[in-house]
């Protein structure tokens, strides 16, 4: 009989033992991971972006979301601006880049206001900083940052038209103004192959012509690919 209690005692303290302790197996091996935590708000301690090791923990094991309506403001991003201020044709290409993701990224049925970021609320040296609070400034929940560049390659031929090739690439990326996050980001390179027409004066004007469509048609499907992301989330 003592027997029988000792050892029914000795089952109820292993029990009890076993009840109360944390769990003995490491993360890592029961395949248990930290419960995720919602980030609001920046990670990024300072203007010059850096951010500590344990904020990198907390972006990486944490979720955030966008807005289901979404405020945008869209920046073509070239570092320190220069122009060509005395090329029309230059300016008015630049303006349909941008006109050009405003008018596709308006199909979405999450944005309800869309703005460029003018050039007055930015310094002189811009960068991801420095445009997200101008993205404050504009009460923009997402900025649309992208950058364009591209090449023309000639193939002289003697007794035909040269032909020319333009290759673009273009990048676009959605910066979460809230949280300095990136959730979307593409990269899109098209080629144009023509020559030169009648009312163009020069293969200088050729090419810019051409160069323009290989930058319009990385924009077409840079916006197909946005519109599809704002879509699934």
């Amino acid at each position: 009989m003592k027997t029988f209690v000792l050892i029914l005692n000795l089952s109820l303290l292993l029990a009890a033992c076993g009840t109360n302790r944390p769990n003995a197996l490491p993360s890592a091996i029961t395949g248990t991971f930290p419960s995720e935590e919602r980030i609001i708000q920046s990670l990024f301690t300072d203007r010059d972006a850096s951010i500590s090791e344990e904020n990198i923990q907390k972006i990486l094991n944490g979720t955030y979301e966008l807005p289901q309506q979404l405020r945008v403001a869209v920046i073509k991003f070239n570092g320190r601006r220069s122009y060509a201020w005395n090329d029309e044709n230059y300016l008015k290409n630049q303006q349909s880049y941008i006109d050009t993701i405003m008018t596709g990224v308006k199909q979405s049925g999450r944005v309800t206001k869309i703005a460029v970021i003018p050039d007055l609320v930015l310094p002189q040296t811009v960068n991801y900083t420095t445009i997200r609070e101008a993205g404050v400034r504009l009460q923009a929940d997402a900025i649309l940052i992208f950058s364009t560049t591209g090449d023309v390659y000639r193939n002289a031929r003697l007794f035909s038209k040269t032909d020319i090739k333009a290759f673009a690439t273009t990048q676009l990326l959605v910066m979460d103004v809230r949280t300095g996050l990136i959730p979307f980001s593409t990269i899109v390179t098209k080629d144009v192959l023509s020559q030169k027409t009648e009312p163009e004066l020069d293969l200088a004007e050729t090419q810019q012509r051409i160069q323009n469509q290989a930058v319009l048609r990385t924009l077409a499907e840079i916006v197909g690919q946005l519109n599809g992301f704002l879509q699934r989330k």
